[in-house]
C-alpha cells in the first residue's frame, strides 16, 4: 500500500485529536466532537489494520471500513461547520484533508480489485 495514505491518515488523526480538544475546551461542544474523534481517528486505525490483512479480500474490506469512516467524518465536519462550531477557515483545511484521504482510499481499493 502507498505509504502516503498511511502518513496522511496518521497526521489527520493528530489534527482530529487537536480539533476535538479545541471543540471541548473553547467551544464547549461535547457530543458532536466525540463522534468526530471516533470516526476521524478510526480512518488511520483501519488503514494500519489493513497492513496486516490475511488476504486481498481482507485488505479491501479494511480499506472499505476506512473509507466509510472517512464519509462519516466528512458528515461530522460539515455538521460542525453548519452549526457554527467551526468557521470557514477551520473547516476548509481539515475538510480538504478528509476529502483527499477519501480519494486516495477509493483509488487504492479500485486498483487492488483489478
Amino acid at each position: 500500500m502507498d505509504a502516503t495514505v498511511e502518513r496522511k491518515s496518521f497526521q489527520f488523526s493528530i489534527r482530529i485529536v487537536r480539533l476535538y480538544k479545541y471543540l471541548r475546551s473553547t467551544k464547549k461542544e461535547f457530543v458532536l466532537s466525540k463522534q468526530l474523534l471516533r470516526s476521524g481517528t478510526s480512518i488511520g486505525a483501519n488503514i494500519a489494520e489493513a497492513q496486516q490483512a490475511q488476504s486481498r479480500a481482507d485488505f479491501i474490506s479494511k480499506l472499505n471500513i476506512a473509507l466509510k469512516e472517512t464519509a462519516e467524518t466528512d458528515y461530522w465536519l460539515r455538521l460542525l461547520h453548519a452549526t457554527e462550531y467551526l468557521d470557514d477557515h477551520e473547516f476548509a483545511s481539515v475538510y480538504d484533508d478528509c476529502s483527499e484521504i477519501g480519494k486516495m482510499l477509493t483509488s487504492i481499493i479500485k486498483s487492488t480489485k483489478k
